[in-house]
Parts: C-alpha cells; structure tokens; sequence
C-alpha cells in the first residue's frame, strides 16, 4: 500500500514538472505567439471590412387545400390545443414535405430565374439579374462559349444551349445549398416559409415573391386541372348547344315568314315549322341540363381551388448581416494564437519522442 502510494506521489510531481516545463516553453515563445496573433486579428479586420453583407427575404404563406378544407382546419386547431388529430394535411401528391420538395425542385427554381423582371424601367430575367450581380460576366470572357450566353426574358426553354442549360443546373445547385432555404414554421400547422440569402437586396427580395408565386400557380394548375378541363368541355358544349337553339329558333320564323297565310286545309305547309320547334324544344332541354351541369362544376372547381393566402411579405430594406469588426479582430487573435500554440506543442513533442 505505501509503495502504491510513492509511486503516485511520483507521477503526480512528474505531471507537475512536465506541465511547468510546457509553460516555460511556451512563454519562451511569447513573441512568435503573440506576432502570429496580432496577424490573426489584421486578417479577422481584414474579412469583415471586405466582406459583403448579406440580405435575408422571408415570405410565409398558409396553405388550406379546398378539397379537405373541413379536415385541415380541424386539425389545425385542434393542434393549437396540444393535440394531434393526423392527417390534417389530406393526401396527394403535396402532401406533407412534398411541398417543400416542391419549392426546392430544379424545375421550380428554374421557373423562376427565367421569370421576367422590371428594374429601373428595363426588364430582365432573375438569371440575368443573378448574373450580374456575381460577377460573373467578367469571369467568362476568356471561356469559350461563355462569353455571350444570355437568358433573356420570354425565351424558350427548349431551344437553351448545352451552356445555358450547364449554367442553370450550376445556379440551382448553388442557389439550394447556399441561398434557398424552405420550412414549415410548425410541422403541425400548414404554415410554410421561404427565406433567400444573398449578398444582393433586390434579388432576396424577388426570387422570394417570384419563386412563392411560381410554385403557387403550379400548385393550382396542378390540382384544379381534371375540374378545369370538365368545366372546359362543359362550356364548350353548352355554346355549340345554344348556337343550334339560335339557328333552331330562327328556322322557326323563317318557316312561317315563308308561308305567312297558310291554308287551314293544307297541313302540309305547317310541317317545316313544327320540325323546328321540335328541334327548339329538344335543344331547350339540353342546354338546360348543360347549363345547370356548368354552375354545378364550377362551383365544384371553386371548392377544390387551394387558397394560398400570404401571410408575410418581404419589404425593403431587407434585414442585413454583416461581420462585426471587434468580433472578427478577436476571433482571428484567438484562432491564430491557438493554433500557434498547437503547432509549437505538436513540435516539440516530436523533437523530444521521435528524433
């Protein structure tokens, strides 16, 4: 028990004698310590009076599906009191984080770079505008093939170029990973929120607007499209039905303008006209049934219209980030103090062990 106890005696000394001899070192090297972090803090200051801030745009939206409104709201309400009903999203293809997916699709954002925007009276596309304001021009004037791609507004798409068509997938890729971000502010609730970061303020501000406003009609288009097309044929049928009653009708008075004073005893002369109003009668009652299926199918288009009801918009000036002078001048201090300490560490723990 008593040599357990010398033998930690000596071990603890050890470690105190090894920890005074790093500390002696370490002073020793003061200099070399505090050069290296006073150029630590000269780059810290350096990065932030450089760097760019950057705008954040954020759009919130709710979002109620007309076909399962009654549902929706329910659970929605129901999820404020603490619980949880399920379902309260209904089903389909946007159901739940589909929608989400949605917003961050190469398609969608695509959409949106090549939307035409007005700035200071010109119109351009969001690409140009993304372009620009990157830099990016000057650093394709030496690339082959680069130097003159354009997005202009109301181009078509199906006729892009392999640059153009590279260049989009390069700005989605980015956009997606650095810019774009897409949640549900509550994943209970149907409320969703878009947030763009850039070093750009008109751009945050538009590609959000433009980009929540691309996925909406899509979203729309989408889900009405079957009622749409019903509504469509409806219509169409409804004026053929009501040109033939037109034509019907006037055959009538033209049948009875022709002969103006028939003979009593010759019935034959009153057959034209009672054709007609055979064919006025019959076209009568389809269109009645047409019309009434029309009222009854847009009524139904109505109540499965989704409302996207906007809650937040982004409004300039757009909230700003930038790096704060003090605060980098001390993290670049402290970041290259240490690590000068760890390389001076590490050395030395070679010298003595490994050589």
């Amino acid at each position: 028990m008593a040599n357990y106890n010398k033998d930690s005696e000596i071990s603890l000394k050890e470690i105190i004698i090894k920890l005074g001899d790093w500390r002696r070192y370490l002073v020793s090297k003061w200099m070399i310590i505090l050069g290296i972090g006073i150029i630590g803090a000269i780059i810290g200051f350096t990065y932030a009076y450089f760097n760019k801030p950057i705008y954040t745009a954020k759009l919130s939206f709710a979002l109620e599906d007309g076909s399962t409104g009654g549902l929706s709201g329910a659970a929605g309400l129901a999820s404020q009191l603490g619980f949880d009903l399920g379902g309260g999203n209904g089903g389909g293809a946007f159901a739940g984080d589909n929608l989400l997916e949605l917003m961050k699709s190469r398609s969608m954002v695509e959409k949106t770079l090549l939307s035409a925007i007005t700035i200071q009276g010109k119109q351009q596309t969001l690409a140009e505008l993304y372009i620009s304001y990157n830099k990016f021009r000057s650093q394709w004037k030496n690339k082959v093939g680069l130097e003159n791609v354009q997005f202009l507004p109301g181009a078509d798409r199906s006729k892009f170029t392999l640059q153009q068509d590279s260049l989009l997938g390069v700005f989605y890729g980015t956009i997606v990973k650095k810019n774009l971000s897409v949640d549900k502010t509550d994943k209970k609730l149907s409320i969703i929120t878009i947030e763009v970061n850039s070093e750009n303020e008109l751009f945050s501000k538009l590609f959000t607007e433009t980009l929540a406003k691309t996925v909406s009609d899509f979203y729309i288009d989408t889900k009405t499209k079957k009622s749409v097309q019903n509504v469509a044929i409806l219509q169409h049928q409804t004026d053929s039905v009501r040109r033939e009653l037109n034509v019907a009708i006037n055959g009538v008075a033209s049948s009875i303008d022709a002969v103006p004073n028939a003979n009593p005893g010759r019935q034959i002369l009153r057959t034209p006209s009672q054709h007609k109003q055979v064919d006025v009668a019959a076209d009568q009652a389809i269109l009645t049934e047409l019309v009434k299926n029309l009222e009854v199918s847009k009524v139904s288009l109505r109540k499965e219209t989704p409302l996207i009801q906007v809650i937040d918009t982004p409004i300039l000036p757009l909230e700003k980030t930038k790096a704060g002078k003090l605060k980098s001048i001390v993290l670049g201090g402290l970041l290259a103090s240490f690590l000068t300490v760890l390389f001076l560490t590490s050395k030395k723990v070679y010298d003595n062990y490994m050589l």
